[in-house]
C-alpha cells in the first residue's frame, strides 16, 4: 500500500508543475495584452513550454492507465486526446503573426485548462491524503497484531 502513496505523491508534483506551466502561459498572454512584452517574446516563451506540458500530461495519463486508476485515466483522457489532436494538426504552437487576433481565444482555452488542472490537483491531493492515512492505519494494525500475538 506504500507504493500507492508514492504514486499519488508523484502525481501531486506533476499536477503542481502542470499548474505552474499553465499559469506562466497565462501571465505571458496577459503581459502581451497589456503591451508589457512584444509578440515574438510572448509566443517564443509559450511555445518553449507547450511540448513539455503535453508530454507531462501524457505521462500522467499513462501512469494512471498503467496503475489501473480508471477514473483518473478517464478524467485525463479527453485532454490527452485533445493535445494529441492539436499536435497532429500542427496547431499546438502559438503563431507570432496571429497572436493578437487569437489572444482572447488563447486565454479562454488556457483558463478552461486551468480549471481542469485545478480540479485534477484537488482530486490528486484528496487521493494522496487518503492513501497516506490508509497506509498509516495499515501499519498501525500490523503493529497491534504483532503485539497481541
Amino acid at each position: 500500500m506504500v507504493w500507492e502513496v508514492w504514486l499519488w505523491l508523484i502525481c501531486f508534483f506533476i499536477s503542481i508543475s502542470l499548474l505552474g506551466v499553465l499559469v506562466y502561459q497565462l501571465i505571458c498572454l496577459s503581459d502581451l495584452e497589456y503591451d508589457y512584452i512584444n509578440p515574438y517574446d510572448s509566443s517564443s516563451r509559450i511555445n518553449a513550454i507547450i511540448m513539455p506540458e503535453f508530454v507531462t500530461q501524457g505521462v500522467l495519463s499513462a501512469l494512471f492507465l498503467l496503475t489501473w486508476h480508471w477514473f483518473m485515466f478517464l478524467l485525463m483522457a479527453p485532454v490527452t486526446y485533445y493535445h494529441i489532436k492539436l499536435y497532429l494538426a500542427r496547431r499546438h504552437l502559438v503563431d507570432v503573426t496571429e497572436i493578437f487576433r487569437l489572444l482572447n481565444g488563447e486565454k479562454k482555452y488556457r483558463m478552461v485548462k486551468l480549471a481542469f488542472y485545478l480540479t485534477l490537483f484537488f482530486v490528486v491531493m484528496f487521493r494522496l491524503v487518503g492513501a497516506a492515512v490508509t497506509a498509516i492505519l495499515d501499519e498501525d494494525d500490523g503493529l497491534q497484531s504483532e503485539l497481541f500475538k
